[in-house]
């Protein structure tokens, strides 16, 4: 178990482990020897490791829902929550400025020159920039637009649903983690029956 210490830490941390961000970990979790050993470790501590729907990320959850655990994933899910209209709208901004027939997944190549041209020659797009840049989320200050970008992609990054491979390089990978957010919409949508948002049916479509 010592050889697998920086991957518990990672995981108590509270990371999610994709095969973007490190995906030799991502490779050893599919064992499920490992997983029940790990899971051995962290009983104690009520917790188990949990994968997405499609496999695609492993992060870890709480085996029993107690008090404590309630408190704890209720805390997660209103930051969630929160962050989940502008993350939306993001991955619409993203698929409309580069033409993607569909939303994005794990794994997939956004280059920041290549949005930032598509986006500065269409003027209602750089008017949905300027609105998302200064969601609370973002807190983007500027009026220029490829400032915008700069600071939507930074926090993004920041909250783990982009990886950039090379800091001296402009251009990012799509984690893992943007399918928990997914599978959030779909439970949001189906399972509670709850609207998005009543003003972006673009949004629901795009799953």
């Amino acid at each position: 178990m010592i050889e697998n210490g920086p991957l518990l830490e990672r995981l108590l941390e509270g990371e999610f482990i994709c095969a973007v961000t490190d995906e030799h970990s991502f490779h050893k979790l599919q064992k499920p020897q490992l997983v029940e050993d790990l899971n051995h470790f962290l009983r104690p501590l009520n917790r188990r490791v949990a994968k997405s729907e499609d496999g695609s990320v492993y992060f870890l959850a709480y085996c029993d829902l107690n008090q404590h655990a309630r408190h704890q994933l209720s805390q997660q899910f209103n930051a969630t929550v929160q962050s989940l209209l502008p993350m939306l709208e993001w991955m619409q901004l993203v698929q409309e400025a580069m033409g993607r027939d569909g939303a994005l997944g794990a794994g997939d190549t956004i280059k920041l020159q290549d949005f930032e041209s598509k986006v500065v020659d269409n003027q209602s797009l750089i008017q949905r920039l300027a609105h998302l840049s200064n969601d609370k989320l973002f807190k983007s200050t500027s009026d220029k637009s490829d400032m915008q970008i700069k600071q939507v992609f930074k926090r993004i990054k920041e909250l783990g649903y982009l990886y950039q491979p090379h800091k001296d390089r402009l251009f990012y990978i799509v984690t893992g983690k943007v399918e928990q957010l997914i599978e959030l919409v779909r439970f949001i949508k189906d399972e509670e029956n709850v609207p998005i948002d009543d003003d972006a049916p673009e949004q629901e479509a795009m799953f």
